[in-house]
């Protein structure tokens, strides 16, 4: 589905950022990629969505290249980018406007998700009146709202309180199980990653590649976090990260 092959990214006047990376993201996957500051995890959702080029290699989905911003891949965000002057509704529907959908048809999506995602009720309130959790809710909504194949996601629970924190992972777990669109989940959690990605990829290097990748049966278990497993395998990734990604 989702593939990237032999990406290689410098900035101008800096040091190569990624080289040779390879990845490969199946319909309905999930992945998790975890790795030092700095080490380029940022950089590579913005390659495989299109908003960055690389210096060589090439993304593509379904065997199309993917060379600029598509509506098959959403990108969801650490600042949640929602329009403070525009209704949680008009937020959702946001990009389904730009496409020329028709109101209804927009309005009646964005209802649909919100009540998904709990939200139901505040679809006429702005963004201030919403607690962060909710405001996350949100651009969720509004990522799901124009159906893309493919989901990345950069930090998006990494400002918000440890208990609404783990309860939005549940929201984005439930919410894959229903809808199975397969995601890549950027983090600096390594529970986190373990709870939510079913293969955990490893960066690692100056410039970075794939330091390992891990398989984790666990996923997508809702009671994960209080099984043993769960803990043995954060431990694991906390060794590779100390050790280099080696």
């Amino acid at each position: 589905m989702l593939q990237a092959r032999d990406l290689h990214l410098a900035y101008p006047d800096g040091p190569a950022v990624l080289d040779g990376l390879d990845l490969d993201v199946a319909s309905g996957e999930t992945v998790a990629v975890v790795g030092p500051s700095g080490c380029g995890k940022t950089s590579l959702l913005y390659l495989l969505c299109g908003l960055a080029a690389p210096n060589s290699g090439q993304v593509s989905l379904d065997g199309r290249a993917v060379t600029g911003p598509t509506t098959d891949i959403a990108i969801l965000l650490q600042d949640y980018g929602l329009l403070p002057w525009k209704t949680v509704l008009a937020n959702v529907a946001l990009g389904l406007e730009i496409q020329g959908v028709p109101k209804a048809k927009r309005e009646q999506r964005a209802r649909r998700l919100l009540a998904e995602l709990g939200l139901a009720g505040r679809e006429r309130d702005l963004p201030a009146r919403l607690s962060g959790g909710e405001q996350q809710r949100v651009a969720i909504a509004r990522a799901f709202a124009h159906e893309p194949r493919v989901l990345l996601l950069d930090e998006p629970f990494s400002s918000l309180d440890a208990l609404t924190r783990e309860r939005l992972q549940l929201t984005l777990l439930t919410t894959w199980q229903t809808r199975r669109t397969p995601y890549v989940l950027v983090t600096h959690s390594l529970e986190e990653a373990v709870f939510l990605g079913g293969r955990i990829l490893v960066l690692g290097g100056r410039p970075a590649g794939i330091a390992a990748c891990l398989d984790n049966p666990g996923f997508p278990d809702p009671d994960y976090r209080a099984k043993p497993e769960f803990h043995a395998l954060a431990t694991q990734l906390r060794r590779l990260l100390a050790e280099g990604g080696a």
